[in-house]
């Protein structure tokens, strides 16, 4: 049994080993194993980068960073295992919205609509726009990636107690959870750091750092905050030739919050998720596509492919760490890289062939 310690200040918790003992005995289990397999390697290799930080005497200031990190890190991904199976929206959005305007009330619709989808949602646990699409899921749907700023007052009461709240002190580690948690993301109107967040979004799906995911920016009928935005986006960084005309199909404006559910829900309806195995990009799927709907993707989607041809696959054995996934109909093929906003259109394009089946 474990002693369970819990930090005041931040008000995380996490498990500490009893003794120095103990501490000693799991550093050599780990550095002293034959195990090959990758957890353990990966269990090795975090051990030697800590200890790799006394042999190049790093500065505190250093010391503090990595140990902070460390810890947000190991905490926020203990809190989210248990819920990997359940897919997620990441809502962004202004903290000022009062309760009870239109965008608050629109995020308490969205919240509530996307969880009749099956999903969860994950905001930053404090006022506004985060309020409002934690009230619409409900607090047992939702988690809550709270940022330690000292003008904050900390998590919105209707979460503050959950213990699927975080608290991060640094914005990067709570990006990296915002991101890899999510199957979705929602931009609401927001000041500085909602652009932020959504560019950061962005990016990472345009070079291929995050999975394809569907965006979409919520707007209510008659305004223009991001038809604005979207607009700005054309004139200058398309224009400029900064972004690519497919880089526009990474994001869609919605009005209703049952439209904006809808869409998300369709991204998953065919499409379920990919993974990178050698030179072979695998797409798992819900439901099989036809040999004709292979040649299509074959022909329409011809530069995404660098060798060879998009062709339907059973598991491979290095999927064998997901026997959850083992059933699901495949296609694979080897990509070409530096395309994702194609692969995100060819996704787009087998839910729609899915539709057909």
């Amino acid at each position: 049994m474990r002693r369970v310690t819990r930090t005041e200040k931040d008000g995380t918790a996490d498990r500490k080993p009893d003794t120095i003992e103990d501490a000693l005995r799991a550093a050599q289990e780990i550095l002293t194993s034959n195990q090959k397999d990758l957890r353990s390697l990966l269990y090795r290799d975090i051990l030697l980068n800590a200890l790799k930080s006394k042999r190049d005497e790093l500065d505190i200031l250093d010391l503090k960073i990595i140990n902070r990190a460390v810890a947000e890190f190991q905490y926020a991904a203990r809190v989210f295992k248990p819920y990997r199976g359940v897919r997620k929206v990441s809502i962004f959005g202004s903290a000022r919205e009062k309760e009870g305007s239109p965008y608050y009330e629109l995020a308490k619709k969205f919240g509530r609509s996307i969880v009749e989808k099956g999903f969860m949602v994950i905001t930053g646990a404090a006022e506004g726009i985060m309020r409002a699409g934690i009230e619409g899921a409900g607090a047992k749907n939702s988690f809550g990636v709270s940022i330690l700023l000292p003008f904050e007052k900390g998590p919105a009461k209707v979460i503050q107690d959950d213990p699927k709240v975080m608290n991060f002190r640094y914005f990067f580690t709570r990006k990296v959870f915002f991101v890899m948690e999510a199957d979705a993301v929602a931009l609401f109107p927001g000041g500085f750091g909602t652009h932020d967040e959504g560019f950061e979004v962005l990016t990472l799906l345009q070079t291929g750092k995050a999975p394809p995911m569907p965006v979409v920016l919520m707007e209510l009928p008659g305004e223009r905050y991001w038809e604005t935005w979207d607009r700005f986006v054309r004139e200058q960084l398309l224009a400029r030739g900064f972004i690519s005309q497919d880089d526009l199909s990474l994001y869609r404006i919605v009005r209703s919050p049952d439209e904006a559910a809808a869409w998300i829900g369709s991204y998953y309806s065919t499409y379920h998720s990919m993974r990178q195995v050698g030179n072979r990009l695998v797409i798992r799927l819900e439901r099989e596509l036809s040999d004709a709907q292979v040649a299509q993707l074959n022909e329409k989607f011809r530069d995404l492919i660098a060798s060879g041809k998009i062709s339907k696959i059973s598991a491979l054995g290095e999927e064998n760490d997901e026997p959850e996934l083992r059933v699901k109909p495949r296609i694979a093929f080897v990509s070409r890289k530096g395309r994702a906003a194609r692969l995100h259109q060819m996704i787009l394009a087998i839910n729609e062939m899915g539709r057909m089946v």
